[in-house]
């Protein structure tokens, strides 16, 4: 679809990283952007289903919806409060499930629309310490794919969105506790995503990995899950890949 002055584009999680970020690609060119938050402008909550639909229906019309907020706990299953989990999965999975299914009845009925879903790498391969956030990001993985195929032929895109480690706060309560493999000098800037997530929406992308190599884990992973362990030990940690 067209992305330009007459776009209006709806980013939750906009108000920091890789939410910011999106949010801040789409003004330069143009667009009208509403960052949801909880705090944001418009004002809402993913995980509750009521708040995140009044955040929307203020908006008005939403031609790009972008599902993006989400929040990270990193611990080993066993040690994992089962309160973590909830909220982990309440936010992460069902946010994202919400938020879409609030925003798209009006581009149903409008004919035209796109919906990007902004999962993880640990949603195609997760990594110990990332069992339920990975599960979450899984979640919202199968819901994409599943769902760009039920949009076939009603003028709404979907793309999936995966990234790797990227520059953000997404880790800031927890860095002390994060597994070896997590090496917080490898994370790479948001911009490029933001600005090939523009692209994506432009073209109608089905995926989009940054960087590079989450693309290749999800190809050797799918091809031979062992093999990609062994790179994953080369490449990170063997603390990635026990």
């Amino acid at each position: 679809m067209e992305v330009g002055r007459d776009t209006r584009v709806l980013v939750t999680g906009g108000s920091r990283g890789i939410g910011a970020a999106i949010a801040d690609a789409f003004e330069a060119r143009g667009c009208t952007v509403g960052r949801v938050s909880r705090s944001g402008e418009p004002a809402g909550d993913v995980s509750d289903r009521e708040s995140i639909g009044r955040a929307i229906d203020g908006f008005g019309q939403v031609d790009v919806l972008v599902a993006n907020a989400g929040i990270a706990h990193y611990l080993p299953f066993t040690e994992m409060p089962p309160e973590l989990i909830e909220r982990l999965t309440s936010v992460n999975w069902l946010g994202t499930a919400y938020t879409v299914q609030a925003a798209l009845p009006g581009m149903l009925e409008r004919g035209r629309g796109h919906i990007a879903i902004v999962s993880s790498g640990a949603g195609i391969r997760s990594f110990p310490g990332a069992a339920v956030y990975g599960a979450t990001k899984a979640a919202q993985r199968g819901f994409g794919e599943a769902l760009r195929h039920e949009l076939k032929g009603t003028g709404v895109g979907l793309t999936m969105v995966y990234p790797g480690q990227i520059r953000s706060s997404l880790h800031e309560h927890e860095k002390e506790r994060m597994p070896d493999w997590y090496k917080l000098d490898r994370a790479v800037p948001a911009e490029p995503l933001a600005q090939g997530l523009v692209e994506a929406v432009e073209k109608d992308r089905r995926e989009l990995f940054h960087p590079s190599n989450v693309r290749l884990l999800r190809i050797v992973h799918g091809v031979r899950p062992a093999l990609a362990d062994a790179m994953l030990r080369r490449i990170m940690d063997r603390s990635a890949a026990p």
